[in-house]
């Protein structure tokens, strides 16, 4: 396609990417206002949001972060400054020039919001933001353990002495395939503002106005185009609370999370990273200083952690290499065997297993132990251990 101009945002706000004509006729597809009212899942409660935006009014400093998986992290974007996140926290600095804008990028490919409840204080949390996008509608499953722990992480980030604003995003595999309706459920009870890519360009592509392959080059990932329009429906949500913005002495007041929805276990957690793990016991595994994992390539070998907790996690490296499997067993419970060998060329990634549930306190056992059994498309044994989280700690 012939290149003739400057893609922007439904602002103005210049993003300095070249525009195609396809991606015009894209964008005047998406961007009916039938398309946009799509998008708006619910506006829910915009009482933080106002009160972010009035920091920002009076010039004070502001954070805006996003937490999320691949997507998030800027997957398949040409460059950092085509990244949806970007794009909104530009958009932050267009409306309010008085105001040092800080943006904070916490995502994580091939992780959900099991990981990202687990590292949310690390993060997160500890550049104290004043307004957080979620997104995690297509690394979760469409379960209620994953509507569990994206409750914890948005708990976790209104409890805030901040008192932050909230919003969600939803975005969708290329059948059609998102978490949505159990995170929705989540945001509904906390009246989180809601956008969709999915609710926006799925019933166009089943309609055949347009094609998968015209917003993202894979299965999951929006390229710069997609990148942009995803902005575009945060942006055009939040210059319509920025409209009607009251005075400062007019402002909404604050009200308290309500009680859980699911569970608050995961308001409440706990992440011992590799480095952080002291073995009780250990027999043939030793820790790759450089990569910072704990590995070991001979059947046999054993080793064993303590954690506490009532909702333990086992993390370890998945990856089409020479990997073997291992038994993970917590306390007396019979063993998890974790296979960390898998058939995709894409590259590796972190699995977050749950092995335990319903648990007393603890402290627990961990005990992981590498099995001459491997899988047939392996011809090694290597396996990595990269963590261990809790939730339900105090």
């Amino acid at each position: 396609m012939r290149h003739i101009g400057v893609g922007f945002l439904a602002t103005g706000m210049a993003c300095f990417a070249q525009t195609t004509n396809d991606e015009i006729a894209l964008a005047q597809l998406l961007n009916t206002p039938a398309a946009l009212t799509r998008s708006l899942v619910s506006a829910g409660h915009t009482a933080r949001l106002q009160h972010v935006m009035a920091k920002a009014r009076r010039g004070e400093p502001i954070t805006f972060a996003v937490i999320g998986g691949s997507i998030t992290q800027g997957a398949k974007a040409s460059k950092p400054d085509f990244r949806y996140g970007n794009l909104i926290a530009d958009w932050w600095r267009q409306k309010f020039p008085k105001s040092k804008i800080g943006f904070v990028n916490a995502g994580i490919g091939a992780t959900g919001s099991n990981y990202g409840a687990l590292r949310a204080q690390r993060d997160l949390l500890a550049h104290q933001p004043d307004c957080v996008v979620v997104e995690y509608a297509v690394n979760d499953g469409p379960l209620e353990v994953c509507a569990q722990t994206l409750e914890g992480l948005v708990r976790q980030i209104l409890a805030q002495p901040s008192q932050p604003a909230v919003l969600l995003v939803f975005m969708l595999h290329r059948h059609g395939g998102s978490a949505q309706d159990w995170h929705a459920k989540v945001g509904r009870h906390y009246g989180l503002p809601m956008l969709s890519w999915h609710d926006a360009v799925w019933p166009e592509i089943q309609a055949k106005r347009m094609t998968w392959e015209q917003i993202s080059p894979d299965e999951v990932h929006p390229n710069d185009f997609g990148h942009r329009q995803v902005a575009r429906y945060v942006t055009t949500f939040l210059d319509k609370v920025l409209a009607a913005l009251p005075p400062d002495a007019q402002l909404p007041a604050l009200a308290p999370p309500p009680q859980p929805l699911l569970t608050d276990l995961y308001e409440h957690t706990a992440l011992a990273e590799a480095a952080d793990l002291k073995p009780t016991a250990n027999q043939g595994w030793t820790f790759d200083v450089t990569n910072k994992f704990w590995k070991s390539t001979q059947p046999g070998s054993t080793i064993e952690f303590p954690i506490p907790g009532r909702q333990v996690y086992f993390m370890y490296f998945r990856i089409k290499r020479a990997m073997g499997k291992a038994a993970v067993q917590l306390d007396d419970a019979p063993p998890k065997i974790c296979d960390a060998w898998f058939d995709q060329t894409w590259g590796g990634y972190r699995v977050t297993d749950l092995i335990g549930t319903n648990l007393p306190p603890g402290p627990h056992r961990v005990s992981v132990k590498l099995l001459e059994e491997k899988n047939p498309g392996s011809d090694g044994h290597e396996f990595r251990i990269l963590g261990l989280g809790a939730a339900g700690t105090q």
